[in-house]
């Protein structure tokens, strides 16, 4: 199983089936803090729901499609990127993050995307990778900002949340733009 370092005593690895007592309490740490930030779906309760999310995305994987990594700081699963599309046949992604408070402020969602965007858009060709986050996100527009994606667009109350909706912004990077980034 792989390991990659990121930075403050914090790795990134493949978040599978087997932590679904560990996803689940982290979830429980977090629950609140990305309810509002991310697909309803994701945001689970308990070790079964913990395990439904990760049997989904290993089943994702397994054919080449979204993938889900946790990251670990100082051995404690704090959040997590991941492919929440990946169609390898069409060259487009879209990336997703999110992280309990514990792991917030220490550049870990970007460096764990720069590891995710190397691999989508060099190592496997893809074409396009994007970014969708509520228009109110602070937080995840400037990780896309630093990440040197563009910011193509907005659709208008498309993100519905505790009965409300919000604008969505999408972000985007092309292979050739990331390649640039990297210099």
């Amino acid at each position: 199983m792989f390991s990659l370092p990121l930075r403050d005593d914090a790795v990134l690895r493949p978040l599978e089936a087997r932590h679904a007592e560990e996803f689940a309490a982290h979830l429980d740490r977090a629950r609140d803090h990305i309810r509002p930030w991310v697909g309803q779906a994701f945001v689970t309760t308990g070790v079964e729901g913990a395990r439904g999310t990760l049997v989904r995305y290993g089943e994702r994987q397994a054919t080449d499609g979204g993938r889900l990594y946790g990251i670990w700081r100082a051995g404690t699963l704090v959040g997590g990127v991941m492919f929440t599309s990946f169609d390898a046949a069409d060259g487009n992604c879209e990336l997703g993050c999110w992280l309990e408070p514990a792991g917030e402020g220490h550049g870990l969602i970007t460096a764990a995307c720069t590891r995710l965007l190397d691999w989508a858009l060099i190592e496997r060709g893809l074409h396009r990778a994007e970014w969708h986050c509520r228009a109110d996100n602070e937080r995840s527009a400037a990780v896309a900002q630093r990440l040197g994606m563009t910011l193509e667009g907005v659709s208008r109350e498309t993100w519905l949340y505790d009965g409300v909706r919000h604008d969505k912004q999408q972000w985007a990077v092309l292979a050739r733009e990331w390649q640039a980034h990297r210099g």
